[in-house]
């Protein structure tokens, strides 16, 4: 009885226009980053095929480290948030504070490392690459490398914003950097022929000038998590083990699924350059029916970890329930115009009949399954990992990834199996969906993660 009168005390931590004040920019800042993207590899193409090889070579490496640095955010994100359920600011301006020195150590070693070794790297991943190729691989490795403290430190400052509800100042980051990174590219690509080293140099530039604002204005007097005396250090590292106790597991998840997309894509390649082609334009067409979902899940963070930190369980999954709702209908929606528009999105672009066929025929497939199960798969995780129950959700994506995705590809696709080729891969990977769907919905209506503590 005391638990319900309580419970009727509790006033909602976000209002509808809350709400939708944090979804939308976030869905904007989602096609944002997309863009940017896609905007070395586009305007790279003037330079010739070798140097669009190489960009395309080292961003799959870069793509994996983005993962590291987004997985650790993510962990600071979850901790801040919780604090500020709590309404204990101080805590969480030293969570966010701890959060800025961990991004920028663990990015800094990487960059290291990057710069050190970069060159055996692209060999151990790629194999035998042509003079040409790995030229422009080493050039663009250079620059972009150079940039991931600036990343990490970037990606930080926008979960700590997301986690105060504000997703505005991320939005806007975003297209200045979006801006940057493209007037920077078409001076140095196509004033200077600077090829592939021109698009890495506007990575570069565009993300020191990305983290220079966010650190600008986490120090404003205005801001909730105002960091003060940022480059005089002090290390907690109490508040430092919260953050990893989230960012660890979740880094693994990220990265380890990264290389099992790159060993199913190796798999791929075996099937003929119009199955490479029509995988990489169905991936890319999907990829925009997924926006909506990943700015939900970043927004679940937010929600959910407030109101876990408060001790508003019934919120947290009453918010849960709505945000989903949200999910399914806005990805339902794009997923009904992918699947009756797929042909003529393919069209657009040059594939030979080929490739055109077998891209319009897994996007049909994939438009019904993601309507089905995408969102419970990427989005509903989000919300356990923002209770802290990030160790469960990294264990069953990592097993569905490797024994559903990986496995049942090349049951699925290969000749000696049932040789349905590369929709026999995206069947894999729909069945990876499935189960992750089923374990995380389970694992949010028991409830176990109202359990866990966190801070």
């Amino acid at each position: 009885m005391e638990a319900q009168v309580q419970a009727l005390d509790q006033k909602p931590l976000f209002s509808r226009q809350a709400l939708v004040r944090l979804i939308i920019p976030l869905v904007i800042e989602q096609f944002l980053l997309m863009t940017v993207g896609m905007a070395d590899t586009v305007m790279v193409t003037s330079a010739g095929e070798a140097a669009i090889a190489g960009v395309s070579l080292v961003d799959n490496i870069n793509i994996l480290l983005i993962q590291v640095f987004a997985a650790l955010a993510t962990g600071g994100a979850v901790v801040v948030s919780q604090y500020l359920g709590r309404r204990e600011a101080d805590h969480a301006r030293t969570a966010a504070k701890q959060l800025l020195y961990a991004v920028a150590v663990v990015s800094t070693v990487l960059m290291v490392l990057a710069l050190v070794f970069r060159q055996h790297m692209l060999s151990l991943i790629f194999g035998q690459i042509e003079p040409d190729v790995m030229d422009s691989a080493l050039a663009y490795f250079i620059a972009t490398a150079l940039a991931y403290p600036f990343m990490s430190i970037y990606n930080a400052g926008a979960a700590l914003f997301r986690s105060m509800g504000n997703s505005r100042v991320s939005m806007f980051n975003s297209l200045i950097v979006n801006i940057i990174n493209i007037t920077v590219n078409a001076i140095l690509i196509y004033g200077y022929g600077m090829g592939a080293l021109g698009a890495g140099i506007g990575t570069l530039v565009s993300r020191i000038a990305a983290a220079v604002i966010i650190l600008f204005l986490l120090q404003r007097p205005d801001c909730v998590l105002r960091i003060d005396r940022l480059f005089r250090p002090e290390f907690h590292w109490i508040m430092v083990r919260r953050i990893l106790t989230i960012g660890i597991p979740n880094g693994l998840e990220n990265g380890l699924f990264q290389a099992g997309k790159l060993i199913v894509l190796s798999l791929i390649t075996t099937f003929g350059t119009a199955a490479v082609a029509a995988n990489g334009i169905a991936n890319s067409i999907a990829s925009v029916v997924n926006v909506p979902g990943q700015a939900i899940g970043l927004a679940m963070v937010t929600v959910i970890g407030q109101c876990v930190g408060a001790q508003y369980l019934d919120q947290a999954v009453s918010y849960a329930r709505k945000l989903m709702i949200i999910c399914y209908l806005s990805m339902g929606t794009m997923c009904l115009i992918l699947f009756c528009a797929a042909g003529p999105l393919v069209g657009l672009f040059d594939l030979s009949p080929a490739a055109a066929a077998m891209a319009a025929e897994v996007l049909r497939w994939c438009a019904v399954f993601t309507a089905v199960f995408w969102p419970m798969s990427f989005t509903l995780p989000n919300a356990l990992r923002a209770s802290g129950d990030a160790i469960f959700t990294m264990s069953i994506s990592l097993a569905s990834m490797f024994i559903c995705r990986v496995a049942l590809s090349y049951l699925f696709a290969c000749s000696w199996g049932l040789g349905m080729g590369l929709l026999g891969v995206w069947l894999a990977m729909f069945c990876d969906w499935i189960v992750r769907a089923v374990v995380f919905l389970v694992r949010f209506w028991r409830g176990k993660w109202k359990r866990i503590k966190l801070i």
